[in-house]
């Protein structure tokens, strides 16, 4: 899909030039800048819903699935929809914490429990070979030159457990060795400048020095309120964005 609703002028405003400052840390969203926005949703949530029951049921006495039901129960008694189905304690009956997963995902909600728990059902998938990590053809070409010079890092709404797995499995091989670092909403909501704050302490770096890519506008305006560059990346079934806050457009990785 190509950039929709911009105005033509705005596309070569010196605000869209590369910053003189060599990045130090590139800092990437998954969904939509580094994969396809339907690896999510065609190929990711449904698998975790197909095989969510039989995994509650097999693993429920593990200690860190165990831990993941418990914070799944205390995000229920916080949530304030009255339609969401109810869970009593961490050990309430399997169906109950099942039905409640089922209806976060219905609504991707960003739960933290639930990213979690998500993402312990698809390493079962990706390590069975029933799924790959879609990535777009620019990624692994643009991990490695980066890697060469900066950090490369991972910020995603997923959970960190589910970041690994997609880069190990995907459709280029393993990409592991390229990415230093990976980081969830543990560290912040992605719409929060003091996330991005955080994200350069954590390693060591001015916020100028991070360059933030996303196909999210209000993500990459938290970014840039905490002192972070910024790219707005436009793929191929993104929604169209009618107003880019002044965020640099790029529409692949090879241009840089």
């Amino acid at each position: 899909m190509l950039w929709s609703g911009l105005p033509g002028p705005a596309r070569h405003n010196d605000n869209f030039r590369m910053s003189a400052a060599e990045p130090r840390v590139y800092l990437l969203d998954v969904e939509g800048t580094v994969a396809p926005i339907s690896l999510v949703s065609e190929q990711l949530f449904p698998f975790a819903r197909k095989h969510a029951a039989a995994f509650l049921r097999e693993y429920r006495a593990d200690d860190k699935v165990s831990a993941d039901l418990a914070l799944l129960a205390e995000e229920n008694r916080a949530e304030s929809d009255a339609e969401c189905p109810r869970m009593q304690s961490a050990a309430d009956e399997l169906e109950a914490a099942l039905a409640y997963l089922l209806w976060l995902m219905e609504r991707d909600r960003k739960s933290t429990a639930l990213k979690s728990l998500q993402g312990k059902i698809w390493k079962s998938g990706f390590e069975s070979g029933q799924l790959k990590g879609t990535l777009f053809a620019d990624v692994p070409g643009a991990f490695a030159r980066w890697a060469a010079r900066a950090r490369v890092a991972i910020y995603s709404s997923g959970s960190v457990e589910a970041q690994r797995l997609l880069f190990r499995y995907s459709t280029y091989g393993d990409l592991t060795p390229c990415i230093a670092g990976y980081l969830d909403t543990r560290t912040g909501a992605k719409g929060e400048s003091a996330s991005y704050a955080a994200i350069a302490a954590h390693f060591g770096v001015a916020a100028a020095a991070v360059q933030f890519f996303s196909d999210v506008v209000r993500e990459l305006d938290a970014a840039r309120a905490a002192g972070c560059q910024t790219r707005l990346v436009v793929r191929p079934g993104n929604a169209p964005v009618e107003d880019a806050h002044g965020h640099g457009i790029l529409e692949s990785f090879d241009l840089l």
